[in-house]
């Protein structure tokens, strides 16, 4: 069972490189909203789904003052790849030995076709101005994923 971080928690300092491998630092968002994601792997149906979902709503979150980071064990040229072939406008971050991921408590124990293997949970935390969890996202389809992110923000 793996023990996510909750609303409340601080959220912890990280730095990773980004598709264009650039360090990319949650501190650099200091004063500002930011919904940090978790997707188990680029350019699968899933991660497909959820990423260009959230570049269509871009325009949205940028009008909440939301900025978005996606985050997977992918190495930064794979990132890079899905960044052009879906055509995202969102940071994708390169968390390759799931430290990050670890720190959120987002990886651990899935099953898949009856096997059992260590990976990266889907679930995205909404941490605020101060750098502290506002919200945990982690009941969704990656279809909805966007919707719920922005109905949550509207009403909050």
């Amino acid at each position: 069972m793996i023990e996510t971080l909750q609303a409340g928690d601080k959220a912890p300092a990280f730095s990773l490189q980004n598709q264009n491998g650039e360090t990319v630092n949650l501190a650099d968002f200091a004063g500002s909203k930011v919904l940090v994601y978790f997707y188990p792997k680029a350019l699968t149906p899933g991660c497909i789904t959820q990423a260009c979902s959230l570049t269509d709503v871009r325009p949205q979150l940028d009008d909440l003052g939301v900025h978005v980071l996606g985050i997977s064990p992918d190495p930064v040229k794979k990132l890079k790849s899905f960044e052009e072939k879906k055509e995202l406008n969102i940071t994708l971050l390169s968390d390759e030995d799931h430290a990050v991921a670890d720190q959120f408590g987002v990886w651990g124990e899935k099953k898949f076709m009856g096997r059992v293997f260590d990976g990266i949970h889907r679930i995205s935390f909404l941490v605020n101005e101060e750098g502290v969890v506002e919200h945990v996202f982690n009941k969704f389809k990656t279809k909805t994923h966007h919707e719920v992110v922005l109905d949550y923000l509207n009403q909050h």
